[in-house]
């Protein structure tokens, strides 16, 4: 973090529309001044085109002012019933608000909003960090107010409240999770007093919307190192009323002297491996919930030690229950981390035997057009502290890859599917969709998968023909 003078900041806010903004409040008589993450990101050196402005007065009546002098090169929307404005000017996004000062019933993370003071709008900000003000009025252009050490608390990388912790977590529960995603975006740590704070109030989080408790865990899904957010919501109470299904992970059992791994910091540790690889949301989603049915399916065999049989059939089966109490998308993107998560032990498996073409046209038959996606997780999914065996699993991945690319060359992917369709077989055999259809079609695309017989109308009649009379059916 770079430290600046007033002087620094007026020639850092040397921009045509800092001065255009400064001139509308000088015109209008009014205190205005940048705030929040506009001013925080400076200091830390982050590109930022959003752009807050606190004006001491009518925030709506500058915003009007700006965009009167900026003439057709600006664009105004006014949002009366909550005193805001925005202005769009060339790249730029201004917020306009006049100071509050606020109060909350306990009931609701709605406040009831006043006229304030600079001071007053300070106070109400959810962190020292984002408490931040530089003064916009021409004689005190650049000038930095500071009332809470905001810029010591960057400098020792803290994350704390302005004010007590309990009342601003109370308050507005949500600032819990923004807590925690400001710690992980910025690699910075929360101030002992303000972690105790939010375990003492994670049960208000009941009062936040599935939509608003998304959005900050999709922030956290996208820093660098996700496993620092999740390990802190875990720490203070906030994840087991979020997501149990996750935290139930978090459990080692020993029985005859052996022990399962902990599967909830596995899991951490396989996000943060794939976060190093891509950037699609959805798939450190599946990695984060690639295990979720290990809790619920984990038995002790005394032959073999613990397993978790099916928990990737159990835990693709979750994953609906989860985004719909969360209010992630019930659409394709839920229906793709079920996949991942469904499928994500088949390459396992081939890697750990002889990587068979038969068993890699099965792969590419079932995960389609994700078939990378789906190996990039069980790259991931590579945790082990043994060297060899890590190696030669990440190995046989190679040899799966190269089969892969091999096979799509050949045009394996037309080809997977048996010439004799599903509608075909009812006519000949005279049924409606049934589960004899369904055999009939699988015992065609297994030996076609196989390569038993060839993809061509001829031999894969006679099997079909063959299976049908072993099944008591006729044809028409």
């Amino acid at each position: 973090m770079r430290y600046f003078s007033d002087a620094d900041l007026a020639q850092l806010l040397d921009q045509d529309i800092f001065h255009q903004i400064s001139l509308a409040a000088d015109n209008l008589g009014v205190e205005c001044y940048v705030v929040g993450g506009y001013v925080r990101d400076l200091f830390l050196e982050r590109p930022s085109k959003d752009i807050d402005v606190v004006v001491v007065g009518s925030g709506i009546a500058v915003a009007e002012e700006l965009k009167r002098m900026l003439g057709k090169r600006a664009y105004i929307s006014v949002f009366r019933n909550f005193g805001t404005a925005q202005v769009k000017y060339k790249d730029i996004e201004v917020e306009f608000v006049g100071a509050r000062k606020e109060s909350y019933n306990r009931g609701s993370r709605k406040p009831i909003v006043e006229d304030g003071t600079l001071e007053d709008d300070q106070n109400r900000r959810d962190f020292t960090i984002n408490a931040l003000a530089i003064c916009l009025n021409k004689n005190r252009f650049g000038e930095l107010v500071d009332p809470f050490d905001g810029l010591a608390d960057m400098e020792d990388g803290i994350i704390r409240t302005p004010l007590d912790p309990d009342i601003t977590f109370s308050d507005d529960p949500l600032r819990m999770l923004r807590c925690v995603r400001f710690a992980t975006q910025l690699r910075f740590y929360i101030e002992d007093e303000t972690f105790d704070a939010l375990t003492r109030n994670a049960h208000r989080i009941e009062i936040i919307s599935g939509e608003r408790i998304s959005d900050e865990l999709n922030k956290i899904m996208m820093t660098d190192q996700p496993s620092r957010g999740f390990v802190d919501l875990h720490r203070c109470g906030l994840l087991e009323l979020i997501l149990p299904e996750f935290t139930a992970l978090d459990n080692v059992e020993t029985r005859n002297g052996r022990a399962h791994k902990n599967n909830f910091y596995h899991t951490l540790e396989v996000v943060d491996n794939i976060c190093r690889t891509t950037d699609n949301l959805w798939l450190r989603w599946a990695a984060l919930l690639h295990d979720v049915g290990k809790a619920r399916t984990k038995r002790w065999d005394p032959q073999i030690g613990w397993t978790f049989h099916n928990h990737n059939f159990i835990g693709a089966k979750m994953v609906p229950q989860m985004f719909r109490r969360l209010k992630l998308p019930m659409d394709a993107k839920m229906k793709y981390v079920q996949k991942m998560v469904d499928l994500h032990m088949r390459p396992i498996v081939i890697a750990d035997e002889e990587v068979t073409d038969s068993a890699v046209r099965r792969l590419m038959s079932d995960a389609g057009d994700d078939t990378d996606d789906l190996m990039t997780l069980c790259e991931a999914d590579i945790t082990s502290k043994n060297a060899v065996r890590k190696q030669r699993f990440l190995d046989n991945f190679r040899i799966v890859r190269e089969k892969l690319e091999d096979l799509k060359d050949r045009d394996y992917k037309r080809l997977l599917q048996p010439v004799i369709d599903g509608n075909e077989i009812m006519e000949i055999f005279r049924l409606g969709p049934s589960r004899e259809v369904g055999t009939l079609k699988q015992t065609l695309k297994d030996a076609v998968l196989d390569n038993k017989v060839e993809n061509e109308r001829e031999p894969l009649m006679q099997l079909l023909m063959k299976k049908a009379k072993e099944m008591g059916l006729t044809s028409k």
